[in-house]
């Protein structure tokens, strides 16, 4: 369960990792801080940006961030990045 109280569903996590992936791919550089798209699914609504590749003590506890080496997505809860499954 993320702090929002929701629980993600695989092709919600696979969404956002298919999205992160192509924005890589078009800006063709990282780190890139992309403003939330999807803040229409529960448990996203409250993460203002999409951190892409930015390492962990330096990302933005507000955002959401995406590791493209694991394609694994993270977010800060009760002060620690914890990856979200």
């Amino acid at each position: 369960m993320l702090a929002g109280g929701h629980m993600p569903t695989k092709e919600e996590i696979e969404m956002v990792i298919e999205w992160c992936e192509k924005k890589k791919a078009e800006k063709g550089r990282t780190p890139l801080i992309e403003l939330n798209p999807f803040r229409h699914i529960p448990w996203l609504r409250n993460k203002t940006t999409i951190q892409i590749d930015m390492p962990l003590e330096r990302a933005n506890p507000m955002g959401l961030v995406y590791e493209s080496t694991l394609k694994a997505l993270y977010e800060y809860v009760n002060g620690v990045w914890r990856r979200i499954e």
